[in-house]
């Protein structure tokens, strides 16, 4: 079972956490929004930001050891899975992914009928706001950082 499912979500706060480790296969958590706090992503925002990073982080250096990228169904962020990668290497991936998105203009990746099973919801501005306001919680986000509060914080 997750991690993020044993975790205190009345004070999870916005972050990257690492959510679990099977062997070399870590699962982040990379939490955009607070739970149960009203504020929530959009479908259409939330959908772009997955092709933009999903195409993003497939094509970096290491994006062979990317193994998966995509939301979550409480619409409060992403899970990312990666094998092999340090934390401190996953950490710089986020950000440089979120920063594409908030730059990114053109052609949405993969959106078109052809390729997207839902390709007419779709939204670039709050995708690109939304990453925004995200990079502002993770600019100076670190290793230290991963761990999921408690209740006893």
């Amino acid at each position: 079972m997750k991690a993020s499912f044993h975790t205190d979500h009345e004070v999870l706060k916005k972050g990257v956490y690492i959510s679990k480790i099977d062997d070399d296969i870590t699962t982040y958590d990379i939490r955009m929004k607070e739970p149960n706090r009203g504020d929530y992503l959009t479908n259409s925002a939330m959908h772009t930001i997955e092709h933009i990073v999903k195409e993003y982080v497939k094509n970096t250096e290491f994006g062979e050891n990317i193994v998966y990228f995509g939301p979550m169904g409480s619409r409060t962020g992403f899970y990312l899975l990666t094998r092999s990668l340090t934390d401190k290497y996953t950490i710089q991936l986020i950000k440089d992914a979120f920063q594409h998105v908030a730059d990114f203009w053109g052609r949405i990746p993969n959106a078109s009928p052809k390729e997207c099973g839902n390709c007419l919801e779709h939204n670039l501005p709050q995708a690109k706001e939304e990453s925004k306001e995200f990079l502002e919680v993770i600019k100076d986000w670190t290793k230290e950082d991963m761990e999921y509060p408690t209740s006893e914080e």
